[in-house]
């Protein structure tokens, strides 16, 4: 074998100088080229080449402290705006410090190594090397509290009808102030972006929720309704032969609320299905002790969480979040065209109908027979017979 075809596939390792007017994304490209640079540079192809193209369908998920960060404003808003998240699942806390920029309250950068007893004392929150007055979070929970004694929320709901409908009111607040895209959930809202929370008890603004339950509230958050509305989305992209792909930042409940759509329609739905088509993780979360946070593209594949035909185009970048997303976000808006906003809200439930009368018709109490090579039989069948 000769040296040039031992290389053929792989380009040459000779990147120029950084000049200084290099722009993010190029930067992302031209010098990012091994170790979790290299793949950083690979997620960006892939959500550009692959996940944006043909109008396929995003879900994000979110956990860590992003919002704090800025990261909502930054970044997850332009993305929405552009039409390249097209839904949401992250933990409560996410949506709850968000509230504060969509209030107008005030967060400072300070430091990670300050005396902690004196910023109790002083009435100062931190978050790592995030500070905060106290009552930012006494405004918010106020805030919270009078928006869902609305006659509105005296209902269950799905966590997506929730923060659509909290949304409407942080945007309005937003527009009192002369404030312009500030919050997740108010971009959310205008977008029509679904915004689920794998856990709605755990974090303030469910604990809110349940100290209003103590004065007789109605609202209570549906579940059940959530796991079969995400289902939903997802099978409502694949039926439409649409890609369904997954952008994970951090890893923890909202990644797995967000893979499980596809176990939900084929193992306990009995629905035929593949998996998703592409998996995209920003983590720091190691494989090897067992968690879901580390868990690869590799391990999802088992569960039926990732279509295997598509496993080489999956990518892992052990990166913090708060370093790739900005990087990411900047590549995308550089090197993709901005897409028309899918509103799945709007059809929300018309996609859970769908998928309703197709398990009442299919699927079974008793142990689901089929196997996964006659599912994915079957789907190609039932591809075929839509387009018959």
């Amino acid at each position: 074998m000769s040296k040039m075809s031992r290389f053929a596939r792989y380009p040459r390792l000779n990147p120029a100088g950084i000049g200084k007017n290099m722009s993010a994304a190029d930067l992302v490209e031209k010098t990012f080229l091994a170790y979790n640079g290299g793949r950083l540079r690979e997620a960006a192809k892939l959500l550009t080449e692959k996940m944006l193209p043909d109008d396929g369908v995003i879900g994000m998920s979110l956990t860590g402290a992003l919002t704090p960060a800025g990261l909502g404003k930054s970044c997850l808003i332009p993305l929405m705006r552009a039409g390249f998240v097209d839904w949401i699942v992250s933990t409560g806390a996410n949506l709850y410090h968000d509230l504060h920029f969509g209030l107008g309250m005030a967060l400072h950068q300070g430091s990670p190594f300050l005396d902690d007893v004196a910023l109790h004392r002083d009435g100062v929150i931190r978050i790592y090397d995030i500070l905060f007055d106290f009552n930012v979070l006494l405004d918010t929970d106020a805030f919270v509290r009078e928006v869902i004694r609305g006659a509105e929320f005296q209902r269950a709901m799905g966590s997506d009808e929730f923060h659509y409908r909290l949304g409407r009111y942080v945007a309005e607040r937003g527009r009192k102030l002369r404030l312009k895209d500030s919050s997740v959930l108010a971009a959310a809202y205008e977008c029509g972006v679904p915004v689920f929370t794998s856990s709605p008890g755990d974090s303030s603004i469910g604990m809110n929720v349940a100290a209003m339950a103590l004065r007789d509230s109605k609202l209570a958050f549906d579940v059940n309704r959530d796991v079969n509305q995400t289902a939903a989305i997802v099978y409502d992209a694949k039926s439409s032969r649409r890609t369904s792909s997954v952008f994970i930042l951090g890893g923890g409940s909202p990644k797995n609320f967000m893979l499980q759509t596809e176990p939900q329609i084929q193992e306990v739905m009995g629905i035929a299905e593949k998996g998703h088509d592409y998996f995209l993780q920003c983590t720091d979360a190691r494989p090897d002790t067992g968690g879901l946070s580390g868990a690869t593209p590799a391990e999802a594949v088992s569960w039926g969480k990732v279509d295997p035909n598509n496993l080489p185009d999956c990518v892992v970048a052990y990166v913090d979040t708060t370093v790739a997303l900005p990087l990411l976000t900047a590549y995308a808006l550089s090197r993709h065209r901005p897409r028309k906003w899918k509103r799945l809200y709007d059809r929300r439930d018309e996609m859970y109908q769908t998928v309703k009368s197709i398990y009442l018709r299919i699927g079974t109490v008793s142990k689901i027979k089929t196997s996964r090579k006659l599912a994915n039989r079957s789907a190609r069948m039932a591809v075929k017979n839509r387009s018959s």
